[in-house]
């Protein structure tokens, strides 16, 4: 499916964390830079980074494709949350790229089937860079490499401002999904970029890699911006609200 070009002359600030996130702090800046937007916050925001070890829930999901007791967890140093995305239960953590855009869509913008194509095609523009060939699996979200899923999605949409996100596996070890039923699909199985290549991968780099091609995806215009400034920006517009 072809990508929906819109948005040309938006700016999408793409912020990439150097430090690993932990996931209730992230999903805190979501909720804030979200709430803006409904207030009229105009840039959109990109938010790229890792995780600490984490198993999140999704709407549509079931605990019981959590396959270990909370002994072996706390062991692993994994934690856990029940979240408002779609889908199902999923990994997040260290090796992986997650990405969480923050977007006000346009009228012409605002189909929910659509925006998930567009977020897979992003991905897999990205994979084809490194010589990886992926693709999307019928009646199936995410994309997937030689039957093996290698990046998960999930989203939540409210006024049409959208977050929560993508989570494209690079270098993820990939004995943390021996903890789940992945994305509570039996059978199916789960890849990294770092496997099929068979070196590690410059995190950094597909971050960058994954801006450009996000941008001429979804017709933004990308301004990397240090998380420091985005933050400051974010303490500004939220003392202008409160003034």
């Amino acid at each position: 499916m072809s990508a929906l070009v819109s948005g040309y002359g938006k700016t999408c600030y793409a912020a990439i964390f150097e430090e690993r996130q932990d996931y209730a702090r992230a999903l805190a800046l979501q909720m804030q830079i979200c709430d803006l937007k409904k207030e009229g916050f105009a840039p959109d925001v990109l938010l790229l980074l890792e995780h600490p070890p984490v198993i999140t829930l999704g709407r549509s999901g079931d605990w019981h494709n959590l396959v270990v007791s909370e002994e072996i967890l706390r062991s692993r140093g994994v934690t856990r949350y029940h979240v408002d995305r779609g889908g199902d239960i999923t990994f997040h953590g260290p090796g992986q790229l997650v990405g969480y855009p923050l977007l006000r869509l346009e009228q012409h913008e605002q189909d929910v089937h659509r925006y998930m194509r567009n977020l897979e095609e992003t991905i897999i523009r990205v994979l084809e860079g490194y010589g990886i060939a992926a693709g999307r699996e019928e009646k199936l979200t995410g994309v997937w490499t030689s039957s093996k899923k290698i990046c998960a999605l999930g989203v939540h949409i409210s006024r049409w401002v959208t977050r929560h996100g993508f989570a494209l596996n690079v270098n993820t070890d990939l004995s943390f999904y021996d903890l789940i039923v992945p994305c509570g699909l039996v059978g199916k199985q789960i890849t990294s970029m770092q496997t099929i290549l068979q070196h590690e991968v410059d995190l950094r780099e597909v971050a960058e890699e994954l801006t450009g091609h996000f941008g001429r995806v979804f017709g933004r215009e990308m301004i990397p911006i240090p998380v420091s400034d985005l933050q400051d920006l974010i303490l500004e517009a939220d003392a202008s609200r409160g003034s």
